[in-house]
């Protein structure tokens, strides 16, 4: 009889059941034990869990949960974007006692999928029921510090969950590598855990994904692994744009890639000037690069999404017409380094922000001119005077992170 769980995904097979089975999170998972453990004393009723793809918030909630016996109720936030669903999915679970008379813990994962005020108030239903849960609230979320969590992060203990170091994905590898009798080259088996950029998620599926059939793992076999496969396809897509005139060919090349709108935009845009060389083959498809940036503004300022069909057609079918002819010879496309800098920066400037309105707010200035002006004189005071540093967490409400933001940490 062929075992049930052999075609069983190794990332469900082997989620974490608890806290000691999760790795590279000892002060977060502290953190995150005391929320839930001191509920009724603490002051925020929600936390916001937040951090890179794969470094186990959702699994540690999980693990809390079911250590501390409690009834968990979890709903993905990206399927509840309006305020009338979150309400009416979240509105009763936070009220009514369990059936089984337990304690309860609500999870709203990948908060991120919420949309703002613009996309019938899904922030601000969510925000309100925070004031009325009897139960722990815990959201978890990529960026935190988008503007529309504004609200959300003045009422909710924050959480940082850091990116996995790749011995702490090694170990987990080695440990599952030894309970599926999977034979591992050691260069090959770190080699996986190193290419996952930090996301367990991804290193397990590549793991299985690789050794599934053979039960070994090789350095020759790295050709295979779902990251590379990610970047193969999307130069499978950027093929279909740049080789082709044929609007029809140019428009399905983006179906099946595993890429957001943004990180399209910056493939199609790091290796344009690779293909064409033309300049006016290069005019027209910057051209387009740029009216899609337009509507991109304007599904981010005005949930506009009906745009998105736009956005497509001008990095597909736009910049394939944008040149007379196809262009000879064979390219290597490249992916560029420019989407890790800008996710850093994002996430700096948004902090900084984040902390500016709270001193703007009080102190009766422009959020401008607090940036320019104010912020760096108290990174300066939290730098130089313990004294005074306590003086304006507390004046100012500051939380945790924007602490070690302020000390430059």
């Amino acid at each position: 009889m062929q075992d049930k769980t052999s075609n069983t995904p190794w990332v469900k097979k082997y989620q974490p059941k608890t806290t000691d089975e999760i790795y590279g999170q000892v002060k977060s998972l502290e953190q995150l034990k005391d929320f839930v453990k001191n509920y009724k004393k603490q002051k925020f009723k929600a936390a916001l869990v937040y951090g890179e793809p794969g470094c186990g918030k959702t699994s540690s909630v999980h693990a809390i949960a079911k250590e501390s016996d409690l009834e968990i109720h979890e709903i993905n936030a990206s399927d509840t974007r309006n305020g009338e669903a979150i309400n009416q999915r979240l509105g009763a679970i936070m009220q009514q006692q369990s059936l089984f008379f337990k304690e309860k813990l609500i999870l709203v994962d990948e908060v991120d999928g919420v949309a703002g005020s613009e996309d019938k108030g899904g922030i601000i239903a969510l925000s309100r029921l925070i004031d009325t849960t009897r139960y722990p609230l815990i959201m978890t979320a990529n960026n935190p510090y988008d503007k529309k969590f504004s609200e959300l992060r003045k009422k909710s203990l924050m959480i940082e969950f850091h990116g996995l170091a790749y011995p702490s994905v090694l170990s987990v590898l080695q440990r599952i590598a030894k309970k599926e009798n999977v034979e591992c080259d050691d260069m090959a088996l770190t080699a996986v855990a190193r290419r996952a950029g930090g996301d367990l998620r991804s290193a397990i599926t590549d793991l299985q994904t690789l050794t599934q059939d053979s039960k070994k793992l090789l350095m020759k076999d790295l050709d295979n692994l779902s990251d590379r496969k990610k970047t193969e396809t999307m130069i499978t897509a950027l093929m279909k744009v740049f080789k082709t005139t044929k609007p029809e060919v140019a428009l399905s090349a983006y179906e099946n890639i595993d890429e957001d709108n943004d990180e399209v935009f910056l493939w199609v845009e790091e290796n344009l000037a690779q293909e064409y060389k033309k300049p006016l083959d290069l005019a027209r498809g910057f051209e387009c690069i740029s009216l899609a940036d337009v509507y991109r503004a304007r599904i981010k300022r005005r949930q506009h999404w009906r745009f998105l069909v736009y956005i497509n057609d001008l990095l597909s079918a736009g910049v394939a017409l944008s040149k007379d002819e196809k262009y000879p010879g064979f390219t290597t496309y490249k992916p560029t380094t420019r989407i890790l800098k800008i996710w850093q920066m994002n996430m700096k400037n948004e902090k900084r922000k984040a902390i500016a309105i709270k001193v703007a707010k009080k102190t009766h200035s422009s959020v401008k001119d607090t940036i320019k002006n104010t912020i760096p004189y108290m990174q300066i005071i939290f730098k130089k005077n313990k004294e005074a540093s306590q003086n304006i967490i507390k004046d100012f409400e500051f939380s945790s992170d924007e602490v070690e933001w302020l000390k430059g940490k």
